[in-house]
């Protein structure tokens, strides 16, 4: 169906269907309600793609991921993925996930900032110093980064207070009067992993504890139930272990279920970022640092996104937000 067809039904000019149908401010909102009525009663649907070109808009944002290591296996990561979609979407604004390897000489998704494919990237799992950011600040193209990293220049970015989980929850531990606490983290240079493992240290460090039982280890459960396992064969085993991320966590409470130390008096406190996964074979309680909800989380991301893209202030798009540390109910 044409913009003619709709034209000739309404004795108006092609000209001004389009310019209707284009959400232009010189048609009236009595006519621009004519046409959409009767383009929406034809079936009549524009063409997208040319109407951005023409609008100087895509409608597009891209997310962009490292591939190693690979957080498409991480539930939390991909409920918040599905979630900044879901709200883009309602706001017709399509989401491209661009695997990205960051050791590389050519960043994949440098194709799109140069093509202007995309009208804005969100940045995920940021280093302490990010050369993908530098490269998006230099080249003057709008980002939203995933995390804090250290640039010249002020830019957007959303983060949670990873230091502030892993603090309290080794803080509560030490509280409760254990001194041998481990900590499983992953093995890489992200700034969350970072965060996380300074929160630990300095609260081991802040009770003149050793730290002679933190673990680098690559971020899958089976990592994290072979190193539980090995943590319990110690001559001087932890009392408490503190994972950064919810697949070691699963890791470590199969571990724990298998050697009859996640339950009664000989237990292990176990404390787990995000918490044990949904499909989770194990069913004792344990500990949790919560970040929030994933409906809050990809509402936030999803309206800076879209705000950055509006041109607001930079100063105005940094936000972090605070965990809550949830001990066992066993505890």
């Amino acid at each position: 169906m044409s913009l003619k067809a709709i034209a000739k039904e309404l004795k108006l000019s092609v000209t001004t269907v389009s310019r209707a149908l284009n959400g232009y401010d010189d048609v009236s909102k009595e006519t621009r309600a004519r046409v959409e009525a009767e383009a929406q009663r034809r079936g009549y649907r524009p063409n997208t793609f040319a109407r951005r070109l023409k609008m100087g808009k895509i409608d597009a944002v891209g997310l962009v991921f490292p591939v190693h290591p690979v957080p498409l296996n991480n539930s939390v990561f991909m409920d918040m993925v599905g979630e900044i979609s879901h709200e883009l979407a309602r706001h017709e604004i399509d989401l491209l996930l661009i695997a990205d390897d960051d050791q590389g000489d050519k960043h994949s998704y440098m194709r799109l900032v140069q093509s202007r494919r995309v009208d804005a990237l969100i940045v995920a799992h940021t280093l302490d110093r990010d050369p993908r950011l530098e490269q998006l600040q230099n080249a003057g193209f709008p980002f939203l980064a995933l995390g804090r990293s250290q640039l010249p220049k002020p830019y957007a970015w959303f983060d949670f207070d990873n230091y502030a989980g892993t603090y309290q929850a080794t803080r509560h531990l030490i509280a409760q009067g254990h001194k041998r606490i481990a900590l499983l983290g992953e093995n890489n240079s992200q700034a969350f992993i970072t965060q996380r493992r300074n929160g630990y240290l300095d609260a081991l460090r802040e009770a003149g504890l050793s730290d002679q039982l933190l673990r680098a280890i690559p971020p899958s459960r089976r990592a994290g139930f072979k190193t539980t396992q090995q943590l319990l064969a110690l001559p001087e085993p932890p009392t408490a272990i503190v994972t950064d991320c919810n697949t070691h966590g699963d890791g470590a409470a199969m571990a724990l279920v298998l050697a009859g130390r996640l339950e009664g008096d000989n237990r292990v406190s176990l404390v787990v970022y995000d918490g044990l996964p949904q499909d989770t074979l194990v069913e004792a309680e344990v500990g949790a640092v919560i970040q929030s909800t994933r409906q809050g989380v990809g509402r936030q991301i999803a309206s800076m996104v879209r705000q950055l893209i509006a041109g607001d202030d930079l100063a105005s798009l940094q936000v972090l937000w605070q965990p809550e540390f949830i001990p066992a109910k066993t505890a």
